[in-house]
């Protein structure tokens, strides 16, 4: 029994070991975005096309593109972002089946702990874009979302890619949960909901530039002081 509490007591220094890494490995990154989405969308699909030119819009305007590091949607935000000439990020995760290394990062991180992982996407990114996706794709949307909820993080764009994926959806925790009283219809206006490439890109631009307003702003009133 010691020896097992003794390998539980040890398993910190793992945990630990990964957040400094991910910490030193992203402190330098340029605003950047998290596409979230299935990793099994193929290329030629829609999906998998309009994440290709949404993170090569996005790198062009000059932001980092992160993603989970798989294949599938996160291969197309790498690719999109690495033919825009931007920051491609891949936070990949140890994962039995479907979590390959795509070919198209050029910062690339291995992540035993999902936990440590998500910390990386909530820290390092301006905005989240979710595209249609599982499992893994709701949990990154509801946690996102819980977080700005609960002002555990800032109120960053959430982009739910795709109507008619995603409304049935929105429709559902509008009739249900909202009705229902357990969200107000302020955690709703979090969401934006599109079918449209360039009004992503300019959700992210605006957001962007209000940010460094604040950081301007910020640091007149230093000075004043």
């Amino acid at each position: 029994m010691e020896d097992l509490k003794g390998s539980e007591a040890w398993r910190i220094f793992r945990i630990i070991s990964e957040f400094t890494e991910g910490f030193e490995k992203l402190e330098n990154l340029p605003y950047s975005v998290t596409i979230f989405g299935a990793a099994r969308t193929q290329p030629g699909d829609q999906y998998y096309e309009d994440t290709v030119e949404m993170a090569k819009k996005l790198a062009s305007e000059g932001f980092g593109i992160i993603s989970g590091g798989g294949p599938g949607i996160m291969e197309a935000a790498n690719k999109g972002a690495s033919e825009g000439g931007g920051k491609s990020v891949g936070l990949n995760i140890n994962l039995p089946h479907e979590q390959v290394a795509n070919p198209y990062q050029n910062i690339s991180m291995h992540f035993r702990y999902f936990f440590v992982r998500k910390v990386m996407f909530v820290k390092y990114s301006m905005g989240y874009v979710c595209m249609p996706g599982g499992f893994g794709t709701l949990d990154e949307f509801f946690e996102s979302l819980t977080l700005m909820q609960t002002q555990k993080a800032y109120p960053l764009p959430l982009i739910l890619y795709g109507t008619e994926f995603w409304q049935g959806m929105l429709d559902w925790i509008q009739g249900k949960v909202l009705e229902a009283g357990y969200i107000t219809p302020a955690d709703l206006e979090l969401v934006t909901i599109t079918d449209d490439l360039d009004e992503a890109v300019e959700i992210m631009c605006k957001h962007r530039a209000w940010k460094l307003h604040q950081v301007e702003l910020a640091g007149s009133h230093c000075l004043d002081v």
